[in-house]
């Protein structure tokens, strides 16, 4: 074990052991914890200091008071069924992973699910994916059980696709007293092969019940781009429904059309719909489980402290959670002591309005104009001049004291497809403005949204370029150590690395059209980047209500995307070995080549990764102008050498724990031998 984790081992969350049949807590935001099972991790073996682990998995029932007012900012809860007692009931699935054996309650990390799934093992534990982690392959190296955190997933989202595994709220209906409540909702979709059906929930959610199939405001709309005008298809063309066996029969979850849905436009159906779930109780459920953890005194899972991580839509969740006041419970306690908020860009989400989508999230060509990258973006209250609005996240806590130690982590594919510039510039993109002293932004240079496969797959080679489809940038062990420097900074008061992010007063954050990509055959920089617009959802949305649908568009803030050094690789932000003993460029963009329209468009997530020359006469035969890498590097142990003083470097900067670098090191001799050969070492 390094040094690294045994120093953050004191800091351990450890936990009670708690009974099957579970816990009635009288008087708690959390009333009931129904624990269905318990295994212990890997037959008991211990995990460090820590010990072993055991991982319970359940059902928790919370009641809501709609006159408390920390619940005040729950859109439609004055109108879900009440119980006896006048409170609001939800039911969620939970799991948790929690040491066996108990000295004092420390650190608990609360991962708010995506989607139902569970990121914090792949990603901190380098562990397999899983929806039920059991095996060894599914816990990984066990960083965070050998730091001692207790592990907690809740459900949150009500609409959760109906598959065994993952986690769901199970929230009320609003109603309009004895009458149900109808308005209008979205969906859009970016067709790029001919289809017949089309599924109304995103990403196999589970959509809103249609009120009536033939009511007007059920309209069909096809577009060219982005922001090209809509055409009408007629209603007769189209129909609620679904194909089976080659027959079209009634679905209100789908639409489909006899002649098809045509590949290379943009379909956008709005319609009538009933019964709006009270999403916001999402953000309160988060908010009471970990309230739950830190005060009762009868708790299953108790904790000293509290640290929320959030990926993507869960990154937007916890900007959500912190700008609408969730961080203070029912009883004015402070919910999170610390976040990791992650690859989220400057966006907030679907997550507490009439007729919520929470899975709808913002891409530069998919998932358009949803309420989801919204003024405010910073911390720091801003004005904006057009709309006379001033405003910013930290703005309107219940109580400001609460306001947690957060770090914003975005990776390069979050200035260019999220707008991510704008959480630390002024609105018009003219000045830098400072995180708040409780807060850290770091940029993972030059990576894509989520690391991509290495060597890269089959048909991932970009036609008449060097380049490969895909980024495999492993921006996780950066991620790993910048955890582990959050709970010091939380549980002992140790001070993390400063910020760093591209900034205007460096020169390392520019407009798109002043980033200097040096000459490579084949590749050519973007013409966009995505921008977040200024919406109109009508007059009702200041109370959390739609009307407007599409919205009326207005427009945009201005965005900026880091600037890149000689090779192409991005400035300003944590650069790993992959960027300072370089092989290829990596870009967090990549183009819409291939596809059937909007070439020049962006791909969602995804990156390119385009080896370098292996040798001046080769980069000289092809027109490239970055260095050769035989110019770098004399032979393969040479550039090993320079991977690990890489490495060592960046573990004293804070950004790489000790135990990480041989794993680091290793990626980077994956690298040279696909792309040079053991064989050919020296590369001259």
């Amino acid at each position: 074990m390094s040094k690294t984790a045994r120093r953050a081992l004191p800091f351990a969350v450890l936990l009670a052991v708690g009974v099957l049949a579970g816990a009635t807590l009288a008087g708690a935001e959390v009333r009931h914890v129904t624990i269905e099972s318990r295994v212990d991790l890997l037959g008991g073996r211990p995990f460090g200091a820590a010990g072993a682990y055991e991982k319970l998995t359940g059902v928790v029932d919370f009641a809501f008071d709609p006159a408390n007012r920390a619940n005040g900012r729950i859109v439609d809860l004055e109108r879900a069924p009440r119980n006896a007692a006048g409170f609001v009931e939800a039911r969620a699935t939970f799991m948790v992973l929690r040491p066996k054996r108990v000295a004092r309650p420390g650190v608990a990390l609360v991962e708010v699910s995506n989607r139902g799934g569970k990121a914090a093992l792949p990603y901190f534990n380098g562990a397999d994916w899983s929806h039920d982690p059991t095996s060894e392959a599914e816990l990984g190296d066990g960083l965070l059980m050998r730091l001692g955190l207790t592990i907690v997933w809740v459900g949150w989202q009500f609409d959760v696709p109906p598959e065994p595994g993952l986690l769901r709220l199970e929230a009320p209906v609003a109603r309009d007293g004895d009458r149900p409540i109808e308005g209008l909702v979205r969906c859009d979709f970016t067709v790029d092969r001919a289809v017949r059906t089309l599924a109304l929930g995103h990403r196999g959610h589970v959509p809103y019940p249609l009120a009536d199939p033939d009511h007007r405001d059920n309209v069909l709309t096809v577009r060219d781009g982005r922001l090209a005008p809509r055409t009408v298809v007629e209603r007769r063309d189209w129909r609620f429904g679904s194909e089976v066996n080659g027959r079209v029969v009634e679905d209100p979850g789908h639409i489909t059309m006899a002649r098809g849905f045509e590949a290379g436009k943009i379909y956008e159906l709005v319609y009538r719909a009933r019964d709006p779930v009270v999403s916001g109780l999402g953000l309160a459920a988060i908010r009471d489980v970990i309230a739950y953890a830190k005060h009762d005194p009868q708790s299953l899972f108790p904790a000293r402290l509290g640290v929320a991580f959030g990926v993507s839509q869960t990154g937007r969740f916890l900007r959500h959670f912190l700008y609408q006041g969730f961080n203070t419970d029912e009883r004015g306690r402070q919910a999170f002591d610390g976040m990791l908020v992650h690859t989220a860009g400057a966006g907030r989400g679907s997550f507490n309005h009439r007729f919520a989508q929470p899975s709808r999230d913002a891409h530069r060509y998919s998932s358009f104009f949803y309420p989801t990258d919204l003024f405010p973006f910073t911390s720091r209250p801003q004005r904006d001049a057009e709309t006379g609005r001033e405003d910013g996240l930290a703005a309107r806590p219940l109580d400001p004291t609460h306001w947690p130690r957060v770090f914003y982590t975005n990776t390069g594919y979050e200035y260019w497809g999220r707008a991510a510039s704008l959480i630390h510039t002024s609105v018009d993109a003219r000045r830098d403005v400072e995180p708040l002293p409780s807060e850290r932004i770091y940029h993972l240079a030059s990576a894509q949204h989520f690391v991509g496969p290495f060597p890269p797959p089959p048909g991932s080679r970009l036609p008449g370029a060097p380049a490969f489809r895909g980024n495999p940038l492993d921006f996780l062990p950066t991620l790993r150590a910048l955890l582990v420097r959050l709970v010091e900074w939380v549980a002992a008061g140790r001070e993390p690395p400063p910020s760093r992010y591209p900034r205007l007063d460096a020169g390392t954050l520019v407009p798109i059209e002043r980033v200097r990509l040096p000459r490579i055959p084949g590749i050519a920089l973007p013409r966009v980047v995505h921008q977040a617009h200024r919406l109109d959802f009508g007059p009702g949305w200041p109370e959390g209500v739609i009307t407007v649908e599409p919205p009326r568009v207005g427009t945009p803030f201005p965005a900026l995307v880091p600037q890149v050094d000689p090779l192409g690789n991005e400035l300003g932000g944590v650069r790993g070995v992959e960027l300072l003993a370089p092989l290829a460029t990596y870009t967090p963009w990549n183009l819409r080549t291939g596809y059937p329209a909007n070439a020049d468009e962006l791909v969602d997530f995804l990156g390119t990764w385009i080896p370098l020359s292996r040798t001046a006469a080769d980069a000289a035969r092809t027109g490239d102008a970055r260095s050769a890498i035989a110019d770098r590097y004399a032979s393969r142990a040479s550039y090993l050498e320079a991977a690990r003083a890489a490495a060592r470097s960046l573990v004293v900067e804070g950004f790489l724990l000790a135990e990480d670098t041989d794993r680091v090191v290793d990626h980077a001799a994956r690298q040279w031998d696909w792309l040079i050969g053991a064989e050919r070492d020296p590369v001259r």
